[in-house]
């Protein structure tokens, strides 16, 4: 990219498009370290707590409407397991090339979803408090709870789940998305939206269909899906090189990283001295975003951990703050109101 369109992408970071620098806090699942992931109240949460976006990963149901959820198997996020008029439909399927026995949302209606009630993914950390009060939401249905929400402009950040698997079945993500996102005005470069997808095919497709701005997730390890499909030997460790970044460029505005790559960790689970990554990055004018962040100690890097138990909160404040001073545009959290804590007590970054 060239110095002037870089500075153009400096000045796009936050919904209220203002020119500032200031990093994105991003609600994961919106607020899922409060409420069951991926449900509006997660969402709702997470706008509450200062979030600047709110993330839903979608997956498509058998009648073609996209919902909110992880993953396609549902097992572990709602009672659908517990729900005697849907055990005939417990199977095992290959998904990106590894068999996982479930529930899968493209063998439900949106109707049938709607009858399904969420749960936590991690009872042994979070609880079950909140199991049992919330629907799956639809993608429209998040993108309508963004558009009522007064007083501030809150960005939208989805992505595409399992892409070459949804496509090879008949029910492609891209152009439903892009067409919800359109109908809700979000369709400029400009607009508080960015697509994500750890696969590289449907976002090269999807800078030929939208404006809005694209993201390159990449992993600490593997390869994107849809190389394996193709036969293509690169890892995600290829794509972080400076060449590698410099083909994301051509296609995508910035990067979704697993932190590690940013700041690695020892054999005791202390931080290492940052990498490069993100300095290579804003080289070729991409964005770097980093995930994910989560206060319980289960999750912290050791030096940010308080009190014995691994559900106990620590200090996710200080973490956030200590890789923001690496320059990161953004970042993922499970804990949107512990990150705008961490990003607003943060030094200006180098």
């Amino acid at each position: 990219m060239r110095p002037l369109l870089a500075a153009l992408a400096a000045v796009v970071l936050t919904p209220g498009m203002s020119p500032t620098r200031t990093p994105i806090v991003i609600g994961h699942r919106g607020a899922s370290g409060d409420r069951p992931e991926h449900t509006l109240e997660s969402y709702r949460v997470a706008i509450e707590q200062g979030a600047d976006f709110i993330e839903p990963d979608l997956v498509s149901t058998r009648d073609g409407v996209l919902v909110a959820r992880h993953e396609n198997e549902i097992s572990g996020t709602t009672d659908v397991a517990s729900r005697p008029e849907f055990a005939s439909r417990r199977v095992t399927k290959a998904i990106d090339g590894s068999p996982v026995t479930g529930w899968f949302t493209e063998d439900f209606t949106l109707a049938e979803i709607k009858t399904l009630r969420a749960r936590e993914r991690l009872p042994q950390v979070r609880g079950t408090a909140y199991d049992g009060r919330f629907e799956v939401p639809t993608l429209r249905e998040v993108l309508d709870l963004v558009k009522e929400t007064k007083g501030r402009r809150i960005g939208v950040y989805p992505e595409t789940k399992h892409p070459s698997y949804f496509d090879g079945i008949g029910l492609s993500l891209e152009e439903p998305l892009v067409k919800a996102l359109g109908e809700a005005g979000l369709r400029e470069r400009e607009d508080p939206v960015f697509i994500q997808s750890f696969e590289v095919a449907n976002l090269k497709d999807l800078s030929r269909r939208t404006r809005v701005r694209l993201v390159q997730l990449i992993d600490a390890s593997g390869r994107p899906y849809d190389f394996t499909v193709r036969g293509d030997t690169r890892t995600y460790a290829d794509l972080v090189t400076p060449a590698g970044l410099r083909e994301i460029a051509t296609y995508a505005q910035g990067i979704g990283v697993n932190k590690n790559l940013v700041r690695p960790r020892d054999a005791q689970d202390r931080l290492l001295p940052a990498t490069s990554v993100v300095r290579d990055a804003h080289r070729e004018g991409l964005l770097v975003h980093a995930w994910t962040f989560r206060a319980e100690n289960f999750f912290l890097p050791a030096e940010f951990r308080t009190g014995a138990a691994p559900q106990e909160r620590g200090d996710m404040a200080a973490e956030v703050r200590a890789f923001l001073a690496e320059g990161l545009d953004g970042f993922f959290t499970d804990h949107p109101g512990a990150g705008v804590a961490g990003r607003n007590a943060a030094k200006p970054s180098r």
